[in-house]
């Protein structure tokens, strides 16, 4: 088993004493990652079948919180529906009606059978199928044998995932890559928005975001550097995974309390890459789950889902109002600086300024990411 991020206390003993050393967590290597992999055609179609042979996160579970609920969108580039069944178990398949491959929906919503829009053909929550009009015409056709193209899925630690290849595996390889990520997610929290936003970059480039502090001052001077560091983080790992820890200038509070007594939820943000595409973020008052979908070698959208923190039912109108100013000013601001930073990036990569991007002793979570692929994809 994988062992897993470490505790809040030892977390914060960590943070408080790069602040009185002024250190920070620190790789082993510098890492030369060549620009033809963010341009390369093959390249970026080796990763999207990469993504189809991974369990890779689709949505939270509370966004299937009832029968019938259904999510439909692109995953690696092919068109799925993943839905709770009546029985509550959530199955995924391939968005494709078994007569003419028309997409049968689209988008969110609730439904108790997928009707093609094109010749109305009718399928259960369980991908059977179940009327063929005017059925004479197709004589010998078996239904029992034509229901949805079934994909593996995984419910773990409150979130969905999916495994599009090898399905005999793909359970087995979901529960091995998955110990020892934390289990934050839970049933009775809300899942208050949800947004989309696309993004003119290679995914990797905006992924590459989120995995290292060194450029808060720089990049965040007026935004997140007055509540920050600069250049303090705490990296771990978690077999293909990293969490990177971005303490706020408030956990220094914390020096004169006792270890049992920290409360860390608004003095630090915790930002977990699950491999590959994948970022949960944990804020001061709510997580965000972000599925990093790319669209083309240049273009990637990101499906975010904002979830509060606090499950107690009774505190619900203030956790929300909490959590939207959270989402608010994370949305208009550091996210927007973030995007105009990477879609700079994007421009550039064609003007042969750099034959290879270098990444440094302050950047170990975007390394532990880059050999991570590279042997992923090795082993295609």
């Amino acid at each position: 088993m994988m062992q897993g991020f470490m505790s809040d206390k030892d977390v914060v003993d960590r943070i408080l004493g790069h602040i009185e050393n002024k250190t920070t967590d620190r790789g082993e290597r510098v890492w030369q990652e060549p620009v033809d992999n963010y341009i390369s055609a093959e390249r970026y179609e080796s990763e999207l079948a990469l993504f189809r042979s991974l369990p890779t996160p689709f949505c939270p579970s509370i966004a299937l919180s009832k029968p019938g609920d259904y999510i439909a969108r692109p995953a690696a580039g092919v068109p799925l529906i993943v839905v709770r069944g009546q029985d509550g178990m959530v199955r995924a398949f391939k968005n494709a009606c078994r007569h003419r491959g028309s997409e049968l929906v689209a988008g969110r919503g609730c439904a108790g059978a997928f009707v093609c829009p094109y010749h109305g053909w009718s399928y259960g929550l369980d991908g059977s199928l179940l009327g063929v009009p005017h059925s004479d015409g197709f004589p010998a056709f078996e239904k029992a044998a034509n229901g949805l193209a079934e994909v593996t899925v995984i419910e773990k630690n409150g979130i969905v995932f999916v495994v599009q290849q090898d399905p005999d595996e793909g359970r087995d390889q979901a529960n091995h890559m998955l110990n020892g990520l934390p289990a934050v997610l839970k049933e009775d929290q809300i899942l208050f928005d949800e947004t989309e936003v696309i993004v003119e970059a290679n995914w990797k480039i905006h992924l590459e975001s989120f995995l290292e502090g060194y450029h808060i001052k720089a990049a965040h001077k007026t935004t997140f550097f007055p509540f920050g560091y600069d250049n303090l983080n705490v990296i771990e790992f978690c077999g293909p995974h990293a969490r990177v820890t971005f303490p706020f200038q408030r956990i220094e509070t914390l020096r004169d309390v006792a270890p049992e007594d920290y409360v860390v939820s608004d003095k630090l943000t915790y930002v977990t890459h699950m491999f590959p595409n994948v970022i949960l973020a944990e804020l001061s008052h709510h997580y965000t789950l972000g599925i990093l979908e790319p669209l083309s070698i240049n273009r990637t959208k990101i499906t975010n889902y904002h979830i509060t923190k606090s499950a107690d039912q009774a505190g619900q109108d203030a956790a929300l109002k909490a959590a939207r100013r959270d989402m608010a000013f994370v949305n208009e601001t550091g996210q927007k600086e973030d995007i105009a930073m990477v879609t700079g990036i994007q421009r550039s990569l064609h003007s042969k300024a750099n034959d290879v991007f270098t990444f440094g002793h302050f950047e170990p979570a975007i390394v532990h990411f880059q050999q991570t692929l590279s042997k992923h994809l090795a082993e295609l």
